[in-house]
């Protein structure tokens, strides 16, 4: 058996852009099979124009691990310059794809305009890459020649799978991103074995999460600090997993009496479009959750929760008096309705902006929260005031501990560990903890790099 080639052709050396190709077999044989193709997201938003090191005509199939941009906001592009394949995904995360490449197109138009160029696609792409879909269910074994694959539970958002790969008894795994296991809402990300490589993510591969019931009380006391000031508690959540945890969180903190009743807004489009798809895929919630819905409970809903309907409401939520907690996207503060309540309500000391994901390097959430006391938003100064903090509990990914944690469990079989999808402090700081505490053969790859494999 020949051996294969991995190439890391985006998300070495940063946490964004997943873009991992395998080579399998020889000669007229030859497949390559594309692992996730994510935009890179960073200070200026999505990137424009971006080309491809390889030839998307050339690619046989693309299997996509969970519905965020950092790795499935680029298929459309990929489509556009040539490739015809298979794109392959757990259901929910198709369901997905299609409202938040939608969302991208709208973002991608947008910032072209602004940077007088042209964007990376638009809704034709987005169709065609929808068109070229298949799903598949966690568990149901398919086949891309001699690999057999099937997808595993990731638990880091809804749909998001780990990519088994088994080949001349050799069994290979990418992770795409896993989850904050126990997860609020989620099933665990499932253990590991008998894996000869493995490509995993290392996002907070150099710290650890605080404990899940700190996450809840920091949450409700910002609540309650709001409610006593009458200002206004800005939360720049991403659309997908962290609004509706947030929701799901909210839900039991107000309908017990935990924090006071103010009113809530989602200010989200596709925040609302996606919790939408949440209620058609309960059964891939954890057992808790499932029977708290059985019992009656709407899980995304509670007293004094509103949804905007459109951009005429979402302008007047600043003109709501009193203390009220405004849920919108982005997440990083990239792009999105966010962007106008962060210019109305950064500059009142009465206020509070909270942080409950992880903030890409340079963007402009990293400004706010790394503390600068001045940032520019659409070209316009805006003075930071408001209080500012963080939560790091609500992360829907693996915490440094976590992650050698899931390592260890198929430690006594790998035969190199390749740590990915992080910034490199991350990524090197887990490098070093797996090689030391486990004695596996760990690397961090860099952008570009080409490695034979043994598969």
């Amino acid at each position: 058996m020949s051996k294969s080639k991995l190439t890391f052709y985006g998300g070495a050396g940063t946490v964004t852009g997943a873009n991992f190709m395998l080579e399998v077999g020889e000669g007229d044989t030859r497949k390559k099979i594309l692992i996730d193709c994510g935009v890179l997201q960073a200070k200026g938003g999505f990137e424009q124009n971006a080309k491809f090191d390889y030839d998307p005509s050339e690619v046989d199939v693309l299997i996509v691990t969970h519905a965020h941009a950092d790795h499935l906001g680029k298929v459309p592009k990929l489509v556009k310059d040539g490739f015809n394949g298979v794109i392959y995904s757990s259901p929910a995360t198709r369901d997905l794809a299609d409202p938040m490449l939608a969302d991208a197109t709208k973002i991608m138009a947008r910032e072209a305009r602004d940077r007088h160029t042209e964007p990376l696609y638009g809704q034709a792409e987005v169709g065609k890459a929808l068109s070229l879909w298949k799903t598949v269910d966690y568990h149901t074994e398919f086949t891309i020649d001699d690999i057999k694959i099937k997808f595993l539970e990731a638990g880091h958002i809804l749909g998001s799978v780990m990519v088994e790969m088994v080949r001349g008894g050799k069994k290979f795994v990418f992770t795409g991103d896993v989850g904050n296991t126990p997860a609020p809402l989620l099933r665990d990300t499932e253990k590991l074995d008998s894996v000869d490589y493995l490509l995993m993510e290392s996002v907070y591969g150099d710290r650890d999460h605080e404990q899940r019931n700190e996450r809840t009380h920091k949450l409700a006391e910002a609540i309650s600090k709001t409610a006593k000031s009458g200002g206004t508690l800005l939360i720049p959540a991403f659309s997908m997993q962290r609004t509706q945890i947030l929701l799901y969180e909210l839900n039991k903190l107000v309908e017990s009496g935990s924090v006071p009743s103010i009113p809530v807004y989602l200010d989200s489009p596709l925040g609302s479009k996606v919790t939408d798809i949440f209620r058609n895929y309960t059964h891939l919630f954890n057992d808790k959750v499932q029977a708290e819905i059985r019992a009656g409970d709407d899980i995304f809903d509670f007293p004094n929760f509103k949804e905007t309907a459109n951009s005429k409401e979402s302008f007047s939520i600043s003109k709501q008096k009193g203390a009220k907690v405004i849920i919108s996207s982005s997440g990083m503060s990239v792009g999105g309705r966010v962007l106008s309540h962060e210019k109305k309500f950064l500059g009142d000391k009465n206020n509070m902006i909270l942080f409950v994901g992880y903030q890409a390097a340079h963007s402009l959430g990293r400004q706010i929260q790394e503390g600068k006391s001045v940032v520019y938003i659409d070209k316009e100064k805006v003075r930071v005031r408001a209080t500012v903090a963080s939560i790091s509990g609500f992360s829907a990914h693996k915490d440094s501990s976590n992650l050698v944690n899931m390592v260890a469990d198929t430690k006594d079989t790998l035969k190199q560990v390749f740590v990915a999808m992080g910034e490199p402090r991350s990524s090197l700081f887990l490098v070093q903890r797996l090689r030391d505490s486990l004695g596996v053969d760990a690397i961090a790859p860099e952008q570009g790099q080409s490695i034979e494999v043994d598969f």
